[in-house]
């Protein structure tokens, strides 16, 4: 199965989170910004430009946590406002994350809590994706 396929097979998974009022793109990715599954209605070049997007921000976010945080380098959850909306991203599984794009009226809590009972009910194995050969991230 092809990593299109997979996507499609998987955009399931996102369906209850764009539910929540003001939610406008939700997408599944893997560490290295591949597309594992996203919202229905979200084009799939959009999809695409944000799991590199979001790839890129946990690249950054894990650096701050070596530096600031713990030698873990985990990285939980990250939150950005910008002009017109919010990203909320948060681990997944092991090698995803599930991130949601948003309008700028929205109940961050509601936002969070439903991302974490999403990723909850699917399950961690699911949502997990293993390094590929001959990446950086083995």
């Amino acid at each position: 199965m092809n990593q299109v396929e997979t996507a499609a097979n998987r955009d399931w998974m996102v369906s209850e989170v764009v539910a929540v009022a003001g939610v406008r793109h939700v997408v599944v990715l893997s560490t290295d910004g591949l597309l594992m599954a996203s919202s229905e209605g979200t084009d799939r070049d959009v999809a695409d430009r944000l799991s590199a997007a979001c790839s890129g921000l946990q690249s950054l976010a894990k650096g701050l946590g070596r530096e600031f945080g713990s030698d873990s380098q985990e990285v939980r959850q990250q939150m950005v406002e910008f002009d017109g909306g919010f990203l909320f991203m948060r681990a997944a599984g092991s090698g995803s994350y599930l991130a949601v794009v948003t309008g700028p009226v929205v109940d961050p809590k509601m936002i969070a809590q439903q991302m974490q009972t999403q990723v909850n009910k699917i399950g961690e194995r699911n949502l997990s994706s293993l390094p590929r050969r001959g990446s950086a991230h083995e």
